[in-house]
């Protein structure tokens, strides 16, 4: 049987994973491939603390060139995660023609028109399964299942640390604050967790799922992206009465040739697949014009479930190093030569239902002011809530609206708040009825 040598670089959470998974299914593997797949070495700037799986010393290095110099090694496994060296070691690889097999949303979201194109020229595969969704194989269903459709719309669920603080706090009343910090005790959070809830992890995997989707090369800048840090109990009580669960959704939908892409807390009906998944589950809706409805759902991080996608591409990679041959599937669904900007649509231009809380003073005539405004700039109600409160001070009131423009609903609210009735900014969270 044919040996096949892998290099690793990083062993963190997940390498350690990838290395338990070669350990505890090697046979199984080998038999799949029809080939041995052979770690000849392991870079780390740590190779002394313990990971928890038995690791001959001589396999460890803290010199990742001295994998990417060996020609002996023909799959290089990025797993260091960061921009840089992680950048440099890759195109390091694609020069020396190995392929390369990476979970780094990261790196790849902002120098992916560098690195793509690079793996095309010198002719090697990059496979990137574990950047996005965990154990969910969607790049897989983006590039070859739904190869032969136009995607109209993609939502996703793309962060489990978001999920996991929705979930808790809807489902338990806990605070944002009491959440976050049981989501860093129990590792779905990090300690430093604004990557997470200010929506920049989700807007990363967003980034590549659209240049797969529709086969453009896309600007992360360009994203719309708001967080979940403004999200409160007192919504979330309100979204249920109106029917809704909030969650943080990617959402992207072809409009004839422009893309809307935006990131945000979202409320959706209650009875929706999405609203219905929980803690630090991932979950992707597909519409495509031929397939219809495509749903997908899985564990979208943690060690082994990664691993498990890692290993998918290790051996697409190692089959390909038998046959001799790359390239058989385009790295972004298209070929590199052919991928041109996406025209995304303006945030302005965006038209959906909106959810607002105005915290006014208790006076007549308070609502015929706010309805007013929202009338005035093209925005119809299509239901009110307001409850009175026992204590003094400021009172809730809550409105949904029919479609209207983000560029109005800007307008409105900035006129509203500037009311002397008004004692807090309006919160506004947009709500999605048509997925």
């Amino acid at each position: 049987m044919k040996n096949i040598s892998i290099g690793l670089i990083g062993l963190g959470n997940i390498g350690t994973g990838v290395v338990k998974l070669l350990q505890q299914n090697e046979k199984l593997i080998a038999q799949k491939l029809g080939a041995k797949l052979v770690l000849k070495k392991i870079a780390d700037i740590n190779i002394t603390s313990p990971r928890g799986v038995k690791i001959p010393k001589n396999l460890f290095t803290t010199d990742a060139r001295e994998i990417l110099n060996d020609p002996e090694i023909s799959i290089v496994i990025e797993l260091m995660g960061g921009y840089e060296p992680a950048r440099t070691f890759v195109l390091e690889a694609i020069k020396n023609g190995k392929h390369v097999v990476t979970a780094n949303k990261a790196m790849l979201a902002t120098y992916g028109n560098e690195i793509f194109p690079a793996a095309q020229k010198k002719g090697v595969d990059i496979g990137f399964e574990a950047s996005v969704g965990g154990t969910i194989p969607i790049i897989k269903t983006l590039k070859e299942s739904l190869v032969a459709n136009k995607i109209n719309s993609i939502v996703g669920i793309m962060n489990g640390t978001c999920n996991f603080i929705l979930t808790k706090m809807t489902d338990e009343g806990k605070p944002f604050d009491v959440v976050l910090k049981e989501a860093q005790q129990l590792g779905f959070a990090e300690a430093d967790p604004t990557f997470d809830i200010e929506g920049t992890d989700t807007s990363h995997k967003m980034a590549i799922v659209l240049s797969l989707a529709y086969g453009k090369k896309v600007n992360l800048k360009d994203i719309y992206l708001e967080g979940i840090t403004k999200i409160s109990g007192e919504d979330i009580a309100f979204a249920r009465e109106l029917g809704y669960r909030i969650k943080l959704l990617a959402i992207g939908r072809l409009k004839g040739n422009a893309v809307e892409a935006r990131i945000h807390p979202t409320m959706i009906s209650s009875g929706h697949l999405l609203a219905n998944v929980n803690r630090n589950y991932n979950a992707f809706h597909l519409v495509g014009d031929a397939s219809g409805p495509v749903f997908l759902f899985g564990q979208g991080a943690g060690m082994m479930p990664t691993a498990s996608s890692v290993f998918s591409d290790i051996l697409d990679s190692a089959r390909n190093v038998m046959k001799g041959i790359s390239g058989r599937v385009p790295l972004r669904s298209i070929n590199e030569t052919g991928m041109k900007d996406i025209n995304l649509i303006p945030m302005d231009n965006i038209e959906t239902k909106y959810y607002f809380r105005f915290s006014v003073l208790d006076r007549p005539g308070v609502l015929s002011k706010i309805s007013g405004i929202l009338g005035e700039n093209n925005i119809s109600l299509a239901t009110v809530i307001q409850k009175a409160r026992e204590e003094a001070g400021p009172v809730p009131i809550v409105m949904t609206t029919y479609k209207a423009k983000e560029k109005d609903v800007r307008k409105a609210l900035k006129k509203i708040d500037k009311l002397d009735i008004v004692r807090d900014k309006t919160i506004l969270i947009r709500i999605e009825d048509e997925l």
